[in-house]
């Protein structure tokens, strides 16, 4: 007696209208918060940004896990590390919520919901002073 054929996997067959089907990208609350984080400031840290800070934000917020927060020296960089940061963490399957701001504007924030990335040039990072706001933050690493 032969075995059933059971249909190939649904992953790998091809949609009604001929393409490939498409990974489903994973929810940034299946990666845990701070594998994420650190992956975020590594990523940074390949885009050359300055003064890169992890925080955690545990207890004090319901609205993200972690911060990361760095700077860049120009517009260009600032374009350049929040689209690598997306750009690599989408090759990875973890997409975004949501992007704020423009280089233009000197701050770009990326929510990956339980890590939220800011990205300044140095005179509006200091202008805004999130450190300090978030004084009772515990600082996990600094990277300068």
């Amino acid at each position: 007696m032969t075995e059933p054929v059971l249909p190939a996997d649904r992953a790998t067959m091809p949609r009604s209208d001929g393409l490939p089907q498409r990974e489903a990208p994973v929810p940034s609350s299946e990666r845990p918060p701070l594998e994420l984080a650190r992956r975020i400031v590594e990523l940074a840290e390949d885009k050359k940004a300055a003064d890169i800070v992890l925080l955690d934000l545990a207890g004090l917020t319901t609205m993200a896990d972690y911060f990361v927060i760095c700077s860049g020296g120009s517009e260009r960089q600032l374009e350049a590390i929040a689209t690598g940061i997306i750009g690599s963490l989408r090759d990875e399957r973890t997409r975004p919520i949501g992007r704020e701001g423009t280089a233009a504007s000197h701050w770009v924030l990326v929510d990956f919901g339980s890590v939220i990335v800011h990205i300044f040039t140095p005179p509006e990072r200091d202008y805004y002073g999130l450190e300090k706001h978030w004084s009772e933050a515990r600082t996990i690493l600094r990277v300068q």
